[in-house]
């Protein structure tokens, strides 16, 4: 019986947590240990762009940004838990990452 570490990265914190909720609830529900969710640093990425592409008129600019949040399990559990965890409905907009240490 070996560790798992699930790494969960997405824009949207509904889905993303939505994705922990359910993952604790298959650990739970198999009696497994379970560290986690932990929260990792917001990345925020940043993109300033000018507002007039020909370069009259005054300098205005225009910001954009989006954040990227990240999420941390770790379940301690066999095969069955882990094929279970594999079986969740995961959005789009999630990208999970299961490492087996």
């Amino acid at each position: 019986m070996g560790t798992a570490r699930i790494k969960l990265v997405g824009k949207d914190t509904k889905e993303l947590d939505g994705v922990c909720r359910q993952i604790v609830e298959i650990a739970k529900a198999t009696g497994v240990e379970l560290r986690g969710p932990v929260p990792l640093p917001t990345q925020r990425l940043q993109v300033s762009t000018r507002r007039t592409p020909c370069g009259d008129g005054s300098d205005t600019y225009e910001h954009y940004e989006m954040r990227i949040r990240k999420r941390i399990i770790d379940v301690a559990g066999d095969e069955r838990t882990l094929r279970q965890i594999m079986r969740v409905k995961v959005p789009d907009t999630v990208h999970i990452e299961i490492s087996l240490e």
